[in-house]
């Protein structure tokens, strides 16, 4: 349903009750003037002759109102005037209507047997020492009969109480009502009600244009502001649409953003897979035609062929731990982690390929235990990827030490160093980026991606622990992971 139609038949349902209601209102003082009108006739026909003419005959005493308008006076004679006045005595009018006048004694009971017995609410009210009481007969209308009993004056006789009876709608006439005209109440309601949908009629017609450019807006890839006017609600949602759309707008430039650069890194990836692979074969096919010869395989070929095998594991494992990083932190499977077996396990993946390249490499960690709360295959990569450039790009002959340790403070440090050629001062701050590499490592291994080193540095900032580069005692590099161990039964929250 448009919100015009709905505008207009909630309108239209708070205009009946209200409309009711003014009604109802001038009903019922409508009825209490009437019924004031007929007391204030009835206590005036009673003034002085009427009271007389009801005690002189009771038993057959009863007034109709005249319809008639008041005939006009006679002409006044010549000559001075009467002791006791000109022409015949005035007439009482009543209400234009129905109108008979019945008396009733002090116990409420009438000697002119024409007289109608009374209602009870009437009694009722007279005995509880109302003045006028008024009852209608019929559906409470003024259209309908209706009876006023008023309390006289005097209060005993057989004319203590008269009854007025009234059928049909009264006229207009002087001094008896004054109704509150329907056009009073009727008017301004109307003019209130089409005041309100005057209102609304901006309203409307702003929500409209507010849905239109939101329609442009979002037809554009959410480029291009909202019109924004005024400080109102709708301008408040035009505002909150803005937004919107501006983050909308945001999280689709870092997508595309991220689309590409996942693009770049898979071309740079499968170029830096291809060239092992492709040395890896040529080892292989040499290793095949001497073993179809009868020729031994030469030892430094079997080397070489292992150590693109585990470039390439390498390489692999570190695209898996780049695409869980990529996810952020929820990514992550937090336990207790054993940093004493996981030292073990990554010095027994790397020392084969380590004794092929002639490198010593050697560990050494606490008793009891260090523990700490992270995710086992993302710090196992993180170290191993850290000892395995140690050791790919230190010379031959040359040692590679992992050492574990406690630190004061409930803290631990995680040591990686070697004597190899290192890595220059001024290319430290830099060495933890993506696809950076220092010039000792693009010499030796120009097929290396970068990505070693950078994902370390993520894994260590996911687990709030530091990572530190610098020159080893030995003259090569020294890379520390520092961080704080785990409370005994400590869990992930």
């Amino acid at each position: 349903m448009k919100l015009r139609m709905r505008l207009a038949l909630t309108t239209v349902a708070v205009a009946i009750p209200v409309a009711l209601c003014m009604g109802w209102i001038h009903l019922v003082l409508e009825t209490r003037a009437v019924e004031t009108a007929l007391s204030e006739y009835a206590l005036a026909h009673m003034t002085g002759e009427g009271r007389e003419q009801c005690e002189a005959a009771p038993d057959t005493w009863s007034v109709e109102g005249s319809r008639a308008p008041r005939p006009p006076p006679p002409e006044r004679p010549k000559g001075p005037p009467p002791e006791r006045g000109w022409g015949p005595p005035p007439r009482l009018r009543g209400p234009r209507g129905n109108t008979r006048l019945f008396a009733y004694d002090p116990d409420l009971a009438a000697r002119n047997p024409q007289a109608p017995p009374l209602e009870p609410s009437l009694a009722r009210a007279m005995r509880q020492g109302e003045d006028v009481a008024g009852q209608a007969l019929g559906w409470g209308g003024p259209n309908d009969a209706r009876d006023v009993l008023v309390r006289m004056p005097w209060n005993s006789g057989p004319c203590a109480f008269v009854l007025v009876r009234m059928s049909g709608r009264p006229g207009p006439g002087p001094s008896w009502y004054s109704p509150i005209p329907p056009e009073f109440w009727l008017l301004p309601t109307v003019m209130s009600l089409v005041g309100v949908l005057l209102a609304l009629g901006p309203v409307v017609r702003r929500l409209r244009q507010l849905t239109g450019e939101v329609k442009v807006f979002v037809r554009s890839t959410y480029q291009g502001p909202i019109t924004v006017h005024g400080d109102d609600e709708i301008s408040e949602l035009a505002r909150a649409f803005d937004e919107a759309g501006r983050a909308i707008h945001a999280q689709i430039d870092l997508k595309e953003k991220r689309e590409q650069t996942l693009r770049s890194f898979l071309q740079n990836t499968t170029h830096d897979v291809m060239i092992p692979l492709t040395v890896l074969q040529g080892h292989l096919a040499e290793m095949q035609q001497r073993a179809a010869r009868g020729e031994p395989v030469e030892r430094e070929v079997i080397a070489a062929a292992s150590q693109e095998a585990h470039y390439m594991a390498a390489l692999l494992h570190n695209l898996g731990a780049a695409a869980r990083l990529e996810a952020g932190e929820p990514g992550m499977q937090r336990a207790p982690v054993d940093l004493n077996a996981l030292v073990g396990r990554c010095i027994g993946r790397h020392r084969p390929i380590a004794r092929q390249q002639g490198v010593q490499l050697e560990h050494a960690v606490p008793e009891p235990p260090v523990l700490v709360l992270g995710d086992d295959t993302l710090i196992e990569q993180a170290v191993s990827n850290v000892i395995y450039n140690a050791v790919r790009y230190n010379a031959r002959g040359g040692h590679v030490a992992v050492v574990l340790e406690r630190e004061p403070g409930a803290t631990f440090r995680l040591r990686v160093l070697d004597d190899g050629p290192g890595i220059p001062e001024h290319e430290l701050p830099h060495i933890l980026e993506r696809h950076v590499r220092g010039d000792a490592a693009r010499t030796r291994g120009p097929g290396g991606h970068g990505l070693g080193l950078a994902i370390a540095s993520r894994v260590t900032v996911l687990h709030g622990w530091s990572l530190k580069l610098g020159r080893s005692e030995y003259g090569g590099l020294q890379v520390d992971f520092l961080g704080e161990e785990s409370a005994p039964g400590q869990k992930d929250a």
